[in-house]
């Protein structure tokens, strides 16, 4: 009774009364009920579990749809340790602890150690069943704690707190930002693809180019001078003691060292001829199947959905080779609509390069100037607030430019030479927890360009959670 008090002071809850569970907790609950049950989408004959290997499988079955919720409660005590640092005094103080604690984190860890154990014997059709529950009870979770009533205010989602007070512009990176590979290497691999089509098919190739062996080497020589340049560039560039604080001036100095070195490169690449003889339906076929980054896709596709309800507008600044391949990725993933892309382009004659590039984005300042040419250019009625997505130094100017610049990966470089010039990164949960502490009437001006301090992620489904809300469907 003691204990029942307690919970009755602090939290302003009666254990002893009988509260109907919500719809997302039956939700998650008859799901679980279900599959213990052998009631399993795509297992066959899961009415009828009676050998011991049909019984060890809905074991494994159940056990899949059972971790994610250790887990996430695992992952979630840990992130919410971020609020005790402000206030010792916080009602679910308790609640916080009990999960961020590592008798809690041995337990998740012991359930995923049965799954692997369970899973030994299964088939691949089954492994796929056990990731498909494991999916689906985890978007019941997320499901679970979004139908809690929140009553104070809060920074995410961005996008519902801008409403028509702030025009929310988001601008992002594309190569290895929203690409899990490099598009320039693409680039020349389609071109010496080209090459060996040419030849095979006997057609006469009137363009002055080498044999195909002789071409890869020539991109292979380009990519290694590249490679080593950059980081002798990189070198160059820094200062010889780390800044106290953001000393943005000398950084854009600095970068425009690395803008002159780009510019270089590209002349180089122009001039070996590599980039000439594609055609512009290959480019668009290798756009088509990119593979962007995780959650990448949902995010944009999300925007795409909602953009009508969203006073949002959302820019792509990249250096790719080719705007084309990257109008081909987001159009083949339903993305494309409303997103407005600034790169460079290939010159064409009739369908094939030339090898010629229009070099309209080629290095950090470039990107910068286009970002505050953008911006500036936004109706002046309503006061916008930024948001940029990038993973590399070439991103660095823009992500300090921004009202909230987010780091995507773990760019080894763009750490070291951010640091070295003042800027301090923070982890996206942790940092917003401190920007709520000084938000008043959901006030989103808290956010400051030039603030020296970026936020990182590790996928881009934190970044659809911050700025979108957490609706991954």
């Amino acid at each position: 009774m003691f204990q029942l008090s307690i919970q009755k002071r602090e939290w302003g809850v009666d254990p002893t009364k009988v509260i109907p569970p919500s719809a997302a907790t039956t939700k998650y609950t008859d799901f679980l009920l279900a599959t213990a049950a052998g009631k399993v989408d795509g297992a066959k004959g899961s009415d009828k579990m009676v050998t011991p290997f049909e019984k060890t499988k809905i074991a494994a079955y159940t056990v899949g749809a059972m971790t994610p919720c250790m887990r996430l409660y695992a992952y979630l005590g840990k992130e919410l340790t971020a609020f005790l640092k402000q206030d010792e005094n916080h009602p679910y103080k308790k609640w916080i602890n009990t999960y961020a604690s590592s008798d809690f984190e041995d337990n998740a860890l012991q359930i995923e150690e049965l799954l692997d154990k369970l899973s030994v014997s299964l088939t691949g059709e089954e492994l796929e069943i056990i990731g498909k529950l494991y999916q689906q009870a985890m978007k019941l979770e997320v499901e679970f704690f979004s139908a809690q009533l929140v009553d104070q205010p809060i920074v995410a989602p961005l996008s519902r707190y801008c409403g028509a007070k702030y025009k929310l512009l988001v601008f992002s990176d594309f190569d290895l930002t929203c690409t899990v590979v490099d598009s320039s290497a693409i680039l020349a691999e389609i071109a010496i693809l080209s090459f060996q089509k040419s030849s095979q098919s006997g057609i006469d190739n009137t363009l002055d180019r080498t044999k195909s062996a002789d071409l890869r080497n020539s991109w292979n020589m380009l990519s290694k001078q590249y490679m080593e340049e950059y980081e002798e560039c990189m070198e160059r560039l820094l200062p010889s003691e780390e800044s106290k604080s953001l000393d943005y001036d000398q950084l854009y100095k600095g970068l425009e060292v690395l803008a002159e070195f780009e510019k270089l490169a590209n002349s180089r690449v122009v001039d070996s001829g590599v980039l000439r003889g594609m055609n512009l339906e290959d480019i668009r076929k290798a756009g088509e199947r990119l593979i962007l980054q995780d959650g990448c896709k949902n995010f944009f596709q999300k925007i795409g959905r909602t953009r009508e309800n969203l006073n949002l507008d959302i820019h792509i600044l990249s250096y790719c080779w080719c705007a084309e391949l990257i109008r081909s990725a987001f159009s083949s993933v339903g993305c494309l609509d409303g997103v407005n892309i600034h790169s460079n382009e290939f010159a064409f004659e009739g369908s094939v390069s030339t090898g010629e590039i229009d070099r309209k984005m080629q290095s950090p300042v470039d990107k910068v100037e286009k970002f505050k040419s953008i911006k500036s250019g936004t109706d002046s009625t309503t006061p916008s607030l930024s948001v940029y997505i990038g993973d590399s130094v070439g991103d660095l100017l823009c992500l300090l430019e921004a009202d909230i610049g987010i780091v995507v990966g773990s760019s080894t470089s763009l750490r070291r030479v951010g640091k070295q010039f003042g800027v301090s990164f923070v982890p996206l949960f942790p940092g917003l927890v401190e920007k709520q502490r000084q938000l008043t009437e959901q006030d989103a001006s808290v956010f400051k360009a030039r603030s020296g301090v970026l936020y990182t992620v590790s996928s881009w489904s934190e970044i659809h959670a911050f700025i979108l809300g957490s609706d991954f469907s």
